[in-house]
Parts: C-alpha cells; structure tokens; sequence
C-alpha cells in the first residue's frame, strides 16, 4: 500500500529539518521541537493540517517580529543552497524536497498576508526552491490589482520557478488549493501573463501554462477558443512544436466536451461517412474489480485518409441512481481511405478512492470527433456478498 502523503513528515524527515533549523537559530532546541509537534493529536492531522500546525509551532522558535522571521528564513535557504548541490537542478523538479515547501510558504500565508513587501520577496526567493503556488494565492485575493502586476513581472524573471509560479498561482481552479472567484469570473488579467510563457524554455512551465488555459475553459471556453486561434497562426509561423502543444494540452476539457470549434482547430472534421458497426459488449455483467470489454469496427467511407479523435463515454451510476459521464480516450490518429478498422477496449473498475463505484446500470458510447454514437448498457456487481453501494 502506497505511504500516504500525510506520513512524509516522518522522523527522517524532522532529523534533516532540525539540523537545517540549527544553522540559523541560534540555541535551538531540538528535542522541544519535535515533542511540540508530535503531541497526541499528531497521528490524527490530516496532511494540511500537519502542515499548518508545523509552521504554529516553527514559529515559537523564529523571531516574534514578522520581518525577523522572515530573514531567518531566507538565511536558512541560502544555508541549504551551500549545503546541497543544486547544479543538477532543472525544472523536473523542485529542487529542495516539497517537505519544506510546504512548511516554509505556509510560513508566509499564514502570518505574512499584512506585510505585503516582506511577504513577495520572500515568496519570490522561496519559489525557487520549491513552490509557493498556494501561499500567493490569499495575497491575489487581497491585493488583486498589485498582485497580478507583480505576477506579469515574474513571468519574465530569470528563474523558471519564478516564472512557473506567475501562471501556476493565478490558476483559477488551481487543486487543492482555495479558487479565485474573481478570476474565473474574468480571467482576462492571466492572458498577458501567459502569453509571456507560452514558448517558454521550460518545460515545467510551458505545463503550467497548458493547465492555466484549461482552468480558464471550464469557466470561459470563448477565451481559450480565441486564445487556440491566434497562438495556432503564431505557432504555425514560428513552427513551434511547443505552443501546438500548450494549445493542445490546454485544450483537452474542451476537447472531451466534443467542442465543435476545437475540434476544428485541431482538423477533426464533422463525422461524414465515418460510421460504427458490430459493436459488442463481451462483459454485459462486470463485477466490481473486474473489466469491461467492448468492441466494435470503425468504418472510414470516405476517398481520402480522416483525421480521428476516437474516445468512449462511461456512464456511471450515481448514488441517486442518475448517470454520470465520463469521457475517456482511445486514439488520434489517420485511418486509411475506405478502411474498416476493428476496435477492442477494456476498462477497469478497481476499487480507487478518487470515485465510488455503485452496482447496477451503466453504459458506453462511441464518440468520434466530439461525435457521440448510440449509448449501450451493462451492469456492474457486486463480487461475492459484499456490498459496494
């Protein structure tokens, strides 16, 4: 079973933090520290709260004034800077271990929110180290104007930590982390910011870009659809691999929703003499844990070669016995002038914690190009005796 992510607060972790803390608090008590963290309602915090009640505590040890504390903080990251070889650093990774990431920008969220200055140049600093992608959020939603100027002054700064965090931060649906009403309502104060970083030469932050846009498409499609358009003419002429993909990836909701102006930006065309056949069902009564499998043929009648996003929508059943849809991929691809092509597909229905699973009717569609076919039954059991509802 994997370890779960509460549990990377463990004593090797706290046995490298506290050495680390010694370097620049001077008379630090080890011992009281970690016996003011790990009290008797320790093994009950949940992750974030661990977290939280990590920087409480951390704080009795830094200096009272806000300021203060702060210098402490950023004398620690110059200590591991020296103390840890970062020149294998990119941006596949944080660099420092999120274990203090999250402990050290909570430090900021938490106490740093009326001390505007202090606060960003320490988140700045911080970020590149690991990420303070929730931590400048309460700051955007308290200072939105000055915020988002100063995030369009990271997307040009020097470190891509920085950069990734002026587009990351300004997620308007960023997960697990507290949305910005204000933003998903009107994102257009992100676009300037992003089209700073759509060619990014990281990779991480081109990522960030891509997940910002789709963010943005739950709440605003339009934008992202203009967006896709213009950036598409640039990249056409830049021949820019890597803005086809930010469009691309951050148009997958889009995508899914069959969207008919997507689909056409990505030259899938309206379904004409592209049809189903033969579509069979070989699992009619799947068991939870088990399969389903499906299969059916896919006829290409046209003259010329037809560009296919081939995917199925999973009808599951809710707790109130209504369908929820969910749409999943198969390919996309070319299939050949006047071709039939056989299709098979499994599906898992493991027990997983991100969605419970309740036997009785379900479905499967066809969709191709945003197209969606007609929908099949089949119905999910229970194993054995037990009960899954």
């Amino acid at each position: 079973m994997a370890e779960a992510i509460k549990d990377m607060f463990n004593k090797q972790f706290f046995d490298r933090f506290t050495k680390d803390l010694k370097l620049v608090i001077n008379d630090f008590n080890t011992r009281k520290f970690v016996s003011q963290i790990m009290d008797e309602e320790w093994e009950n915090r949940e992750f974030k709260q661990r977290c939280w009640h990590i920087t409480t505590v951390l704080k009795k040890f830094l200096p009272a004034d806000y300021k203060d504390a702060i210098v402490k903080i950023l004398e620690l990251l110059d200590h591991l800077k020296d103390k840890y070889d970062f020149s294998e650093v990119d941006d596949t990774t944080f660099g420092l271990s999120l274990e203090y990431g999250w402990i050290l920008d909570n430090f900021v969220e938490q106490y740093g929110l009326d001390d505007y200055e202090t606060s960003i140049k320490a988140i700045e600093k911080i970020t590149q180290f690991t990420s303070c992608e929730f931590s400048v959020r309460p700051f955007i939603i308290k200072y939105p104007k000055k915020m988002m100027k100063q995030m369009l002054v990271w997307s040009k700064h020097e470190h891509w930590g920085v950069r990734r965090l002026s587009s990351e931060g300004c997620r308007p649906r960023l997960p697990w982390a507290m949305s910005l009403p204000n933003l998903k309502e009107n994102p257009e104060p992100i676009i300037p910011i992003l089209e700073n970083l759509k060619n990014d030469i990281s990779r991480f932050v081109r990522l960030s870009v891509a997940n910002n846009l789709n963010d943005i498409a739950k709440d605003n499609p339009a934008i992202v659809i203009d967006l896709a358009k213009k950036w598409q003419g640039k990249c056409c002429r830049n021949s820019s691999e890597n803005v086809n993909w930010v469009i691309k990836h951050g148009c997958r909701t889009l995508l899914k929703q069959g969207n008919a102006e997507v689909m056409e930006i990505f030259g899938f065309d309206a379904v004409k003499n592209i049809t189903i056949k033969d579509f069979k069902i070989s699992t009619p009564k799947v068991k939870i844990g088990g399969f389903l499998e499906f299969g059916f043929k896919l006829i290409n009648n046209n003259a010329q070669k037809a560009k296919i996003r081939l995917e199925y929508g999973l009808y599951y059943q809710k707790a109130n016995k209504t369908l929820s849809k969910k749409v999943c991929k198969i390919s996309e691809k070319e299939y050949e002038k006047n071709s039939t092509t056989q299709i098979t597909r499994k599906h898992s229905f493991r027990v997983v914690t991100t969605r419970v699973l309740h036997r009785g009717l379900h479905q499967v569609s066809v969709i191709i190009n945003g197209k969606e076919f007609e929908k099949y039954d089949f119905e999910l059991r229970v194993p054995g005796t037990t009960c899954f509802t």
